[in-house]
Protein backbone atom coordinates (compact mmCIF):
# COMPACT_ATOMS: atom_id res chain seq x y z
CA UNK A 1 0.00 0.00 0.00
CA UNK A 2 2.73 1.99 1.30
CA UNK A 3 4.84 1.35 -2.30
CA UNK A 4 1.82 2.32 -3.97
CA UNK A 5 1.23 5.94 -2.63
CA UNK A 6 4.78 6.36 -3.20
CA UNK A 7 4.15 5.85 -7.43
CA UNK A 8 1.22 7.74 -7.29
CA UNK A 9 2.01 10.67 -5.84
CA UNK A 10 4.46 11.44 -8.95
CA UNK A 11 2.16 9.99 -11.62
CA UNK A 12 -1.27 11.63 -10.53
CA UNK A 13 -0.04 15.48 -10.85
CA UNK A 14 1.85 14.42 -14.49
CA UNK A 15 -1.02 12.28 -15.53
CA UNK A 16 -4.21 14.34 -14.14
CA UNK A 17 -1.63 17.38 -15.76
CA UNK A 18 -1.84 15.81 -19.12
CA UNK A 19 -5.88 15.29 -18.99
CA UNK A 20 -6.31 19.00 -18.40
CA UNK A 21 -6.62 19.92 -22.08
CA UNK A 22 -8.67 17.48 -22.75
CA UNK A 23 -11.48 17.07 -19.81
CA UNK A 24 -14.46 18.64 -21.21
CA UNK A 25 -14.65 21.52 -18.27
CA UNK A 26 -18.11 23.15 -18.84
CA UNK A 27 -16.36 26.59 -17.25
CA UNK A 28 -13.00 28.06 -15.99
CA UNK A 29 -14.69 27.56 -11.78
CA UNK A 30 -14.74 24.16 -12.94
CA UNK A 31 -11.51 23.62 -14.06
CA UNK A 32 -9.94 25.33 -11.21
CA UNK A 33 -11.76 23.11 -8.79
CA UNK A 34 -10.21 20.08 -10.61
CA UNK A 35 -6.87 21.61 -10.85
CA UNK A 36 -6.63 22.30 -6.59
CA UNK A 37 -8.56 18.53 -6.15
CA UNK A 38 -5.31 17.09 -8.15
CA UNK A 39 -2.86 19.05 -6.10
CA UNK A 40 -4.47 19.17 -2.88
CA UNK A 41 -5.07 15.13 -2.78
CA UNK A 42 -1.43 14.94 -4.32
CA UNK A 43 -0.51 16.76 -1.24
CA UNK A 44 -2.46 15.24 1.08
CA UNK A 45 -0.61 11.61 -0.21
CA UNK A 46 2.73 12.85 -0.12
CA UNK A 47 2.22 14.00 3.52
CA UNK A 48 0.42 10.19 4.26
CA UNK A 49 3.44 8.84 3.01
CA UNK A 50 5.95 10.24 5.12
CA UNK A 51 4.32 9.80 8.12
CA UNK A 52 4.35 6.08 6.89
CA UNK A 53 7.27 5.96 5.62
CA UNK A 54 7.88 2.63 2.99
CA UNK A 55 11.24 0.79 3.79
CA UNK A 56 11.77 -0.37 0.21
CA UNK A 57 12.72 0.98 -2.83
CA UNK A 58 9.67 0.93 -5.26
CA UNK A 59 11.34 -0.34 -9.08
CA UNK A 60 9.18 1.71 -12.20
CA UNK A 61 11.44 0.48 -15.17
CA UNK A 62 14.53 -1.83 -14.97
CA UNK A 63 17.22 -1.60 -17.55
CA UNK A 64 19.91 -3.81 -16.85
CA UNK A 65 22.17 -4.85 -14.55
CA UNK A 66 22.19 -2.21 -11.59
CA UNK A 67 20.41 0.83 -14.11
CA UNK A 68 16.99 1.26 -12.97
CA UNK A 69 14.17 3.77 -12.66
CA UNK A 70 13.23 3.51 -8.74
CA UNK A 71 12.17 5.80 -6.08
CA UNK A 72 13.33 5.51 -2.17
CA UNK A 73 12.21 7.89 0.98
CA UNK A 74 15.24 8.69 3.23
CA UNK A 75 15.19 11.98 5.18
CA UNK A 76 16.32 13.79 2.26
CA UNK A 77 13.64 12.75 0.31
CA UNK A 78 11.22 13.86 3.48
CA UNK A 79 12.30 17.36 3.52
CA UNK A 80 12.14 18.20 -0.44
CA UNK A 81 8.74 16.19 -0.63
CA UNK A 82 7.56 18.08 2.35
CA UNK A 83 8.67 21.63 1.31
CA UNK A 84 6.84 20.73 -2.64
CA UNK A 85 3.68 19.14 -0.80
CA UNK A 86 3.15 22.41 1.45
CA UNK A 87 3.77 25.13 -1.61
CA UNK A 88 2.16 23.76 -4.44
CA UNK A 89 -1.34 24.12 -3.56
CA UNK A 90 -0.86 27.28 -2.29
CA UNK A 91 1.34 28.37 -5.41
CA UNK A 92 -1.99 26.73 -7.12
CA UNK A 93 -4.17 29.19 -5.53
CA UNK A 94 -2.38 32.17 -6.02
CA UNK A 95 -2.25 31.26 -9.89
CA UNK A 96 -6.01 31.61 -10.39
CA UNK A 97 -6.41 34.79 -9.56
CA UNK A 98 -3.42 35.82 -11.55
CA UNK A 99 -3.94 33.87 -14.59
CA UNK A 100 -7.70 34.74 -15.06
CA UNK A 101 -6.92 37.33 -17.75
CA UNK A 102 -4.16 35.13 -19.36
CA UNK A 103 -4.63 33.01 -22.68
CA UNK A 104 -3.64 29.66 -23.14
CA UNK A 105 -4.89 28.78 -19.28
CA UNK A 106 -5.16 24.99 -19.93
CA UNK A 107 -1.74 24.85 -21.63
CA UNK A 108 -0.43 26.73 -18.77
CA UNK A 109 -1.91 24.51 -15.73
CA UNK A 110 -1.24 21.59 -17.51
CA UNK A 111 2.58 22.24 -17.18
CA UNK A 112 2.56 24.02 -14.18
CA UNK A 113 0.62 20.66 -12.12
CA UNK A 114 3.11 18.12 -14.38
CA UNK A 115 6.12 20.07 -12.91
CA UNK A 116 4.44 19.33 -9.42
CA UNK A 117 4.95 15.25 -9.92
CA UNK A 118 8.45 15.92 -11.70
CA UNK A 119 9.81 17.73 -8.67
CA UNK A 120 8.43 15.11 -6.20
CA UNK A 121 10.06 12.13 -8.85
CA UNK A 122 13.59 13.92 -8.19
CA UNK A 123 13.09 14.13 -4.37
CA UNK A 124 12.50 10.32 -4.17
CA UNK A 125 14.72 9.25 -6.71
CA UNK A 126 16.44 6.31 -5.72
CA UNK A 127 19.69 6.59 -7.35
CA UNK A 128 21.37 9.33 -9.75
CA UNK A 129 19.96 7.90 -13.10
CA UNK A 130 16.20 8.03 -11.70
CA UNK A 131 17.57 11.68 -10.62
CA UNK A 132 19.19 12.29 -13.64
CA UNK A 133 15.64 11.20 -15.56
CA UNK A 134 13.67 13.79 -13.52
CA UNK A 135 15.88 16.33 -13.59
CA UNK A 136 15.93 16.81 -17.74
CA UNK A 137 12.37 16.20 -17.49
CA UNK A 138 12.30 19.17 -15.34
CA UNK A 139 13.78 21.20 -18.25
CA UNK A 140 11.25 19.83 -20.60
CA UNK A 141 8.19 20.40 -18.82
CA UNK A 142 9.12 24.62 -17.46
CA UNK A 143 10.15 25.45 -21.00
CA UNK A 144 6.66 25.63 -22.32
CA UNK A 145 5.68 27.92 -19.12
CA UNK A 146 8.95 30.43 -19.20
CA UNK A 147 7.73 30.97 -22.70
CA UNK A 148 4.06 30.90 -22.12
CA UNK A 149 3.50 35.07 -23.21
CA UNK A 150 4.79 34.24 -26.84
CA UNK A 151 6.48 37.45 -26.23
CA UNK A 152 9.60 37.87 -28.48
CA UNK A 153 11.76 38.49 -24.94
CA UNK A 154 9.54 35.14 -23.99
CA UNK A 155 11.16 33.28 -26.82
CA UNK A 156 14.66 34.40 -26.43
CA UNK A 157 14.62 33.76 -22.40
CA UNK A 158 13.45 30.30 -23.07
CA UNK A 159 16.07 30.10 -25.62
CA UNK A 160 18.77 31.36 -23.43
CA UNK A 161 17.12 28.66 -20.54
CA UNK A 162 17.20 25.53 -22.71
CA UNK A 163 20.71 26.46 -24.17
CA UNK A 164 22.24 26.66 -20.11
CA UNK A 165 19.64 23.76 -19.33
CA UNK A 166 21.61 21.26 -22.22
CA UNK A 167 24.98 22.87 -21.45
CA UNK A 168 24.24 21.48 -17.74
CA UNK A 169 22.67 18.21 -18.20
CA UNK A 170 25.83 17.62 -20.55
CA UNK A 171 28.26 18.01 -17.68
CA UNK A 172 26.16 15.80 -15.09
CA UNK A 173 25.75 13.46 -17.53
CA UNK A 174 29.45 12.88 -17.68
CA UNK A 175 29.20 12.66 -13.47
CA UNK A 176 26.67 9.62 -13.78
CA UNK A 177 28.55 7.82 -16.09
CA UNK A 178 32.08 8.13 -14.39
CA UNK A 179 29.86 7.45 -11.10
CA UNK A 180 28.19 4.27 -12.53
CA UNK A 181 31.74 3.13 -13.88
CA UNK A 182 33.42 3.75 -10.36
CA UNK A 183 30.85 3.45 -8.08
CA UNK A 184 29.46 -0.08 -6.02
CA UNK A 185 25.71 1.20 -6.81
CA UNK A 186 23.67 3.15 -8.99
CA UNK A 187 22.06 4.09 -5.43
CA UNK A 188 22.43 7.40 -3.49
CA UNK A 189 24.08 6.06 -0.18
CA UNK A 190 24.81 8.32 3.17
CA UNK A 191 29.07 8.57 2.30
CA UNK A 192 29.35 7.65 -0.91
CA UNK A 193 29.48 4.94 -3.40
CA UNK A 194 32.75 5.46 -5.32
CA UNK A 195 34.95 2.37 -5.36
CA UNK A 196 38.74 3.25 -4.29
CA UNK A 197 40.68 0.54 -5.24
CA UNK A 198 39.10 0.98 -8.97
CA UNK A 199 39.76 4.56 -8.75
CA UNK A 200 43.58 3.74 -7.74
CA UNK A 201 45.79 6.46 -8.69
CA UNK A 202 42.98 8.36 -10.66
CA UNK A 203 41.97 10.53 -7.84
CA UNK A 204 42.69 13.84 -9.98
CA UNK A 205 40.62 12.76 -12.58
CA UNK A 206 37.87 12.29 -10.38
CA UNK A 207 38.00 15.40 -8.32
CA UNK A 208 37.88 16.96 -11.85
CA UNK A 209 34.29 15.19 -12.91
CA UNK A 210 32.82 16.07 -9.53
CA UNK A 211 33.37 19.64 -10.48
CA UNK A 212 32.04 19.03 -13.82
CA UNK A 213 29.14 17.64 -12.37
CA UNK A 214 28.47 19.90 -9.63
CA UNK A 215 28.81 23.00 -12.08
CA UNK A 216 26.05 20.61 -14.41
CA UNK A 217 23.46 20.41 -11.87
CA UNK A 218 24.17 23.50 -10.19
CA UNK A 219 23.46 25.48 -13.82
CA UNK A 220 19.74 25.02 -12.22
CA UNK A 221 20.92 27.07 -9.43
CA UNK A 222 22.48 29.67 -11.28
CA UNK A 223 25.76 29.44 -9.96
CA UNK A 224 28.20 31.70 -11.95
CA UNK A 225 28.89 31.90 -14.86
CA UNK A 226 25.65 30.04 -15.74
CA UNK A 227 23.74 32.71 -13.38
CA UNK A 228 22.09 35.21 -16.68
CA UNK A 229 19.86 32.46 -17.19
CA UNK A 230 17.40 33.00 -14.21
CA UNK A 231 16.72 37.17 -14.42
CA UNK A 232 15.54 36.50 -18.07
CA UNK A 233 13.29 33.68 -16.69
CA UNK A 234 11.37 36.66 -15.02
CA UNK A 235 9.42 37.30 -18.15
CA UNK A 236 7.27 34.26 -17.52
CA UNK A 237 4.44 35.20 -15.34
CA UNK A 238 5.06 35.82 -11.77
CA UNK A 239 2.95 31.89 -10.92
CA UNK A 240 6.13 30.69 -12.77
CA UNK A 241 8.97 32.83 -11.80
CA UNK A 242 8.30 31.58 -8.00
CA UNK A 243 7.94 28.58 -9.05
CA UNK A 244 11.55 28.79 -10.81
CA UNK A 245 13.12 30.97 -8.48
CA UNK A 246 11.70 29.18 -4.77
CA UNK A 247 10.67 25.56 -5.36
CA UNK A 248 10.60 23.54 -8.75
CA UNK A 249 13.71 24.25 -10.97
CA UNK A 250 16.44 25.96 -8.57
CA UNK A 251 15.49 23.87 -5.64
CA UNK A 252 16.05 20.70 -7.62
CA UNK A 253 19.60 21.56 -8.99
CA UNK A 254 20.57 22.14 -5.09
CA UNK A 255 19.46 19.49 -4.00
CA UNK A 256 21.24 17.39 -7.01
CA UNK A 257 24.21 18.82 -5.57
CA UNK A 258 23.90 17.76 -2.31
CA UNK A 259 22.83 14.31 -3.53
CA UNK A 260 26.26 13.98 -5.73
CA UNK A 261 28.77 15.56 -2.70
CA UNK A 262 27.32 13.48 0.17
CA UNK A 263 25.75 10.37 -1.40
CA UNK A 264 27.39 9.57 -4.70
CA UNK A 265 31.08 11.30 -4.60
CA UNK A 266 31.21 10.72 -0.90
CA UNK A 267 33.09 13.46 0.99
CA UNK A 268 35.89 10.83 2.05
CA UNK A 269 37.15 11.50 -1.07
CA UNK A 270 36.37 15.45 -2.03
CA UNK A 271 36.95 17.24 1.51
CA UNK A 272 40.66 19.45 1.72
CA UNK A 273 41.30 18.84 -1.93
CA UNK A 274 41.64 21.17 -4.75
CA UNK A 275 38.15 20.12 -6.01
CA UNK A 276 35.98 21.57 -3.07
CA UNK A 277 38.31 25.12 -2.69
CA UNK A 278 37.22 25.57 -6.51
CA UNK A 279 33.53 25.05 -6.14
CA UNK A 280 33.80 26.60 -2.67
CA UNK A 281 35.47 30.04 -4.40
CA UNK A 282 32.79 29.70 -7.02
CA UNK A 283 29.78 29.92 -4.58
CA UNK A 284 31.33 32.57 -2.33
CA UNK A 285 31.87 34.41 -5.14
CA UNK A 286 28.31 33.93 -6.61
CA UNK A 287 26.51 35.01 -3.36
CA UNK A 288 28.10 38.54 -3.69
CA UNK A 289 27.89 38.74 -7.89
CA UNK A 290 24.18 38.05 -7.13
CA UNK A 291 23.16 40.56 -4.29
CA UNK A 292 25.74 43.60 -6.11
CA UNK A 293 23.61 42.80 -9.23
CA UNK A 294 20.28 43.02 -7.36
CA UNK A 295 21.32 45.94 -5.90
CA UNK A 296 21.91 47.58 -9.08
CA UNK A 297 18.99 46.04 -11.27
CA UNK A 298 15.87 48.78 -11.32
CA UNK A 299 13.36 46.09 -12.59
CA UNK A 300 11.16 44.23 -9.79
CA UNK A 301 10.90 40.97 -10.79
CA UNK A 302 14.49 40.81 -11.94
CA UNK A 303 16.21 42.47 -8.67
CA UNK A 304 14.01 39.38 -6.92
CA UNK A 305 15.89 36.89 -9.47
CA UNK A 306 19.42 38.19 -8.46
CA UNK A 307 18.75 37.92 -5.07
CA UNK A 308 17.66 34.40 -5.92
CA UNK A 309 20.89 33.56 -7.15
CA UNK A 310 22.78 34.79 -4.17
CA UNK A 311 21.05 32.77 -1.90
CA UNK A 312 20.99 29.39 -3.87
CA UNK A 313 24.68 29.47 -3.70
CA UNK A 314 23.99 30.24 0.01
CA UNK A 315 22.47 26.40 -0.05
CA UNK A 316 25.89 25.23 -2.06
CA UNK A 317 27.92 27.10 0.49
CA UNK A 318 26.23 24.67 2.85
CA UNK A 319 26.76 21.65 0.49
CA UNK A 320 30.91 22.21 -0.28
CA UNK A 321 31.38 22.57 3.72
CA UNK A 322 31.44 19.05 3.40
CA UNK A 323 30.22 18.10 6.71
CA UNK A 324 26.77 16.64 8.39
CA UNK A 325 26.16 20.55 10.17
CA UNK A 326 26.81 22.08 6.13
CA UNK A 327 24.03 19.68 4.68
CA UNK A 328 21.78 20.43 7.97
CA UNK A 329 22.64 24.14 7.17
CA UNK A 330 22.16 23.72 3.17
CA UNK A 331 18.72 21.78 3.97
CA UNK A 332 17.68 24.44 6.39
CA UNK A 333 18.22 27.50 4.24
CA UNK A 334 16.75 25.59 1.42
CA UNK A 335 13.11 25.70 3.02
CA UNK A 336 13.12 28.56 4.35
CA UNK A 337 14.15 30.52 1.47
CA UNK A 338 11.76 28.84 -0.42
CA UNK A 339 8.96 30.65 1.68
CA UNK A 340 10.69 34.03 1.86
CA UNK A 341 11.62 34.11 -2.00
CA UNK A 342 7.86 32.49 -3.03
CA UNK A 343 6.22 35.51 -0.95
CA UNK A 344 8.43 37.92 -2.08
CA UNK A 345 7.47 37.09 -5.97
CA UNK A 346 4.07 36.68 -5.39
CA UNK A 347 3.71 40.17 -3.38
CA UNK A 348 6.15 41.57 -6.30
CA UNK A 349 3.15 39.53 -8.90
CA UNK A 350 0.35 41.27 -6.81
CA UNK A 351 1.51 44.94 -7.57
CA UNK A 352 1.87 44.08 -11.53
CA UNK A 353 -1.46 42.53 -11.40
CA UNK A 354 -3.23 45.32 -9.94
CA UNK A 355 -1.00 48.48 -11.20
CA UNK A 356 0.92 47.17 -14.23
CA UNK A 357 4.03 48.24 -12.48
CA UNK A 358 7.61 46.44 -12.95
CA UNK A 359 9.96 48.57 -11.82
CA UNK A 360 11.10 49.94 -8.60
CA UNK A 361 10.96 53.85 -9.42
CA UNK A 362 7.21 52.55 -10.30
CA UNK A 363 6.39 51.73 -6.62
CA UNK A 364 6.34 54.92 -4.48
CA UNK A 365 3.57 54.93 -3.00
CA UNK A 366 1.82 52.05 -2.71
CA UNK A 367 2.25 50.68 0.75
CA UNK A 368 -0.54 53.18 1.72
CA UNK A 369 -2.74 51.78 -1.10
CA UNK A 370 -1.76 47.61 -0.94
CA UNK A 371 -1.03 47.90 2.75
CA UNK A 372 -1.20 44.25 3.26
CA UNK A 373 1.09 43.42 0.13
CA UNK A 374 3.46 45.65 1.13
CA UNK A 375 3.75 44.51 4.81
CA UNK A 376 4.38 41.08 3.89
CA UNK A 377 6.87 41.77 1.50
CA UNK A 378 8.56 43.54 4.10
CA UNK A 379 8.54 40.85 6.34
CA UNK A 380 9.74 38.69 3.47
CA UNK A 381 12.78 41.12 2.57
CA UNK A 382 14.17 41.49 6.18
CA UNK A 383 13.72 37.69 6.86
CA UNK A 384 16.17 37.51 3.65
CA UNK A 385 18.62 40.18 5.25
CA UNK A 386 18.82 38.03 8.34
CA UNK A 387 16.93 40.13 11.02
CA UNK A 388 16.80 37.65 14.31
CA UNK A 389 13.67 36.45 14.74
CA UNK A 390 12.40 35.31 11.34
CA UNK A 391 13.20 32.17 9.44
CA UNK A 392 16.40 34.03 7.52
CA UNK A 393 18.25 34.19 10.41
CA UNK A 394 17.79 30.70 11.70
CA UNK A 395 19.15 29.13 8.52
CA UNK A 396 22.18 31.98 8.18
CA UNK A 397 23.39 31.09 11.95
CA UNK A 398 23.27 27.52 11.12
CA UNK A 399 25.39 27.92 7.88
CA UNK A 400 27.62 30.27 9.69
CA UNK A 401 28.04 27.81 12.80
CA UNK A 402 28.72 25.04 9.95
CA UNK A 403 31.32 27.15 8.38
CA UNK A 404 33.33 27.98 11.91
CA UNK A 405 33.08 23.68 12.89
CA UNK A 406 34.30 22.64 9.83
CA UNK A 407 38.04 24.08 10.37
CA UNK A 408 38.40 25.09 6.79
CA UNK A 409 40.09 28.28 6.02
CA UNK A 410 38.48 29.20 2.91
CA UNK A 411 34.91 28.88 4.94
CA UNK A 412 35.64 32.02 6.36
CA UNK A 413 35.86 33.68 3.49
CA UNK A 414 32.35 32.49 3.05
CA UNK A 415 30.88 33.72 6.52
CA UNK A 416 32.56 36.92 5.42
CA UNK A 417 30.13 36.91 2.29
CA UNK A 418 27.24 36.16 4.43
CA UNK A 419 28.18 39.32 6.60
CA UNK A 420 28.49 41.60 3.06
CA UNK A 421 25.47 39.88 1.27
CA UNK A 422 23.51 40.49 4.27
CA UNK A 423 24.37 44.26 4.48
CA UNK A 424 23.87 44.48 0.93
CA UNK A 425 20.16 42.62 0.56
CA UNK A 426 18.94 45.05 3.54
CA UNK A 427 19.86 47.73 0.51
CA UNK A 428 18.01 46.44 -1.79
CA UNK A 429 14.76 45.05 -0.58
CA UNK A 430 14.31 48.06 2.56
CA UNK A 431 14.79 50.37 -0.85
CA UNK A 432 10.99 49.46 -1.95
CA UNK A 433 9.55 49.30 1.35
CA UNK A 434 10.65 52.66 2.15
CA UNK A 435 9.60 53.90 -1.29
CA UNK A 436 6.31 51.89 -0.95
CA UNK A 437 5.54 53.70 2.33
CA UNK A 438 7.45 56.52 2.60
CA UNK A 439 7.31 58.68 -1.26
CA UNK A 440 7.49 61.51 0.16
CA UNK A 441 5.16 64.72 1.14
CA UNK A 442 5.11 66.00 -2.35
CA UNK A 443 3.89 62.64 -4.01
CA UNK A 444 0.55 62.83 -5.53
CA UNK A 445 -1.58 59.55 -4.25
CA UNK A 446 -3.63 60.32 -7.33
CA UNK A 447 -1.84 58.96 -9.42
CA UNK A 448 -2.00 55.33 -8.07
CA UNK A 449 -6.22 55.59 -6.93
CA UNK A 450 -6.57 52.66 -8.74
CA UNK A 451 -4.19 50.57 -7.12
CA UNK A 452 -5.78 48.54 -3.77
CA UNK A 453 -5.13 44.85 -2.37
CA UNK A 454 -5.65 41.60 -4.35
CA UNK A 455 -8.00 39.11 -3.91
CA UNK A 456 -7.94 35.93 -1.67
CA UNK A 457 -6.65 33.77 -3.57
CA UNK A 458 -3.44 35.75 -3.61
CA UNK A 459 -3.43 37.12 -0.41
CA UNK A 460 -4.46 33.58 1.36
CA UNK A 461 -0.86 31.96 0.02
CA UNK A 462 1.06 35.42 1.44
CA UNK A 463 -0.37 35.35 4.85
CA UNK A 464 0.69 31.84 5.43
CA UNK A 465 4.29 32.35 4.01
CA UNK A 466 4.60 35.08 6.03
CA UNK A 467 3.24 33.10 9.48
CA UNK A 468 5.59 30.02 8.66
CA UNK A 469 8.46 32.36 8.31
CA UNK A 470 7.68 34.22 11.77
CA UNK A 471 6.85 30.92 13.70
CA UNK A 472 9.84 29.08 12.29
CA UNK A 473 12.16 32.05 13.02
CA UNK A 474 10.55 32.55 16.81
CA UNK A 475 10.56 28.29 17.28
CA UNK A 476 12.85 26.94 15.06
CA UNK A 477 14.07 23.81 17.64
CA UNK A 478 12.11 20.82 16.74
CA UNK A 479 12.51 21.72 13.10
CA UNK A 480 16.35 21.97 12.80
CA UNK A 481 16.80 19.18 15.33
CA UNK A 482 15.08 16.78 12.60
CA UNK A 483 17.68 18.25 9.89
CA UNK A 484 20.55 17.46 12.28
CA UNK A 485 19.29 13.81 12.34
CA UNK A 486 18.70 14.01 8.78
CA UNK A 487 22.83 14.34 8.27
CA UNK A 488 23.48 12.23 11.28
CA UNK A 489 23.33 9.15 8.57
CA UNK A 490 26.52 11.01 7.23
CA UNK A 491 29.74 9.01 8.17
CA UNK A 492 31.71 10.87 10.68
CA UNK A 493 34.74 12.45 8.96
Amino acid sequence: MHIAVMISVVLLPILGGVLIPMLPFRNRREMLWYIEALVVINSILVITMLLYQPEDAFVLFRFTGNLRVSFHLDGMSKVFAAMAALLWPLAVLYSFEYMRHERSEKTFFMFYVITYGVTLGIAMADNILTMYFFFEMMSLVTLPLIMHTRTREAVLASRSYLYYMIGGAAFAFIGMIFILSYGTTSSFVPGGVLDLEKIGDKTNMMLFVYVLCFLGFGVKTAIWPFSNWLPRAGVAPTPVTALLHAVAVVNTGAFATMRITYYSFGTGLLRGTWAQSVVMLLVIFTIVYGCSRALKETHLKRRLAWSTVSNLSYILFGVVLMTPLGLAGALCHMLFHSFMKIGSFFCAGAVIYRTERNYVHELDGLGRKMPRVFVIFTVCGMALMGVPGLAGFVSKWQLAQAAVASENPLAWVGVGALLASALLTAMYMLTISVRAFFPGKDFDYGTIADAKDPGWMMLLPLVIFVLVIIVFGMHPGPFLEALQGVASVLPAE
